[in-house]
């Protein structure tokens, strides 16, 4: 079986050097996927420019690549993905957010997202959030400079749309892994006081069982001893966070239709081994 390039990143949509977008790099052989390294962006153009790197590779972002449908019926936004992704890239911030808590405000308390249908699945925030976490920033940050790069979005971007099929782009969750792993167990925080034992104990153990390849994924992560003990020092998980995206991707690129079970909504797009 041949090696294959794939990539876990975990995103921000406001990188800098203190934060930075991380890149994992990896080889899946098999069912053994070997870490190569981790890399820091800490610019979006940085990004871009990471992104036209030549093929073949896949990857998993840590970003929500659609929208829900009742949210962009509701608003009467274009309900063709490539047209519904430059009209939100058109809008800034403040603008969506406005629209985004009018239509909170208008819904009974306990239901004031909609949700997209992979969310339940994945345990994932509603991609409409804009605080805790902002996905939404992270889906206007991230879309748009993917389909600027001309990768290919498998499931939302048809025919001559579809982008370079040797550089494979799709979404994923690296918190629906995590929780196979050590269930609820908090293993990060960007906030120095919170960077507590527990946590660290935590990404010691969520680490292990990757190499151990105790998931449902079928997959093993090898690493180096340096490579162990960074993953563990750092305490934002975004290391982490990154290796756990990579894993995802590396069961899409096995998987008939990358994984995504049949009759996925192309504007709401699937969270990679939901």
């Amino acid at each position: 079986m041949h090696d294959s390039t794939v990539f876990g990143i975990d995103f921000t949509s406001a990188p800098r050097r203190a934060k930075p977008i991380r890149v994992a790099a990896g080889r899946r052989h098999g069912a053994v996927v070997r870490l190569d390294r981790l890399t820091a962006l800490d610019s979006l153009n940085a990004f871009s420019a990471w992104l036209a790197q030549p093929g073949p590779w896949m990857a998993g972002f840590d970003l929500p690549f659609g929208l829900p449908r009742e949210l962009v019926e509701t608003l009467g936004w274009p309900t063709d993905y490539a047209a519904l992704m430059a009209h939100y890239a058109s809008l800034d911030r403040a603008e969506i957010r406005a629209r985004f808590a009018a239509f909170c405000d208008a819904r009974p308390a306990g239901a004031k997202f909609a949700h997209r249908a992979c969310d339940g699945p994945a345990g994932a925030s509603p991609s409409m959030k804009w605080v805790n976490p902002p996905v939404a920033w992270m889906l206007h940050a991230g879309v748009p400079r993917l389909i600027a790069a001309g990768v290919h979005l498998p499931g939302h971007l048809p025919g001559l749309l579809a982008g370079d099929e040797s550089r494979v782009a799709l979404e994923a969750y690296p918190g629906l892994l995590a929780r196979e792993l050590i269930g609820r167990r908090s293993y990060k925080s960007d906030t120095k006081a919170m960077q507590t034992p527990e946590r660290l104990i935590a990404r010691k153990d969520l680490v292990e069982a990757l190499e151990q390849g105790r998931t449902r994924l079928g997959l093993r992560l090898k690493l180096s001893h340096a490579q162990r003990d960074e993953l563990v020092a750092d305490a934002s998980g975004d290391s982490v966070d990154a290796v756990l995206a990579m894993l995802q991707a590396a069961w899409a690129a096995q998987q008939p239709r990358y994984g995504w079970p049949v009759g996925v909504d192309a504007i709401e797009g699937w969270i990679a081994s939901a």
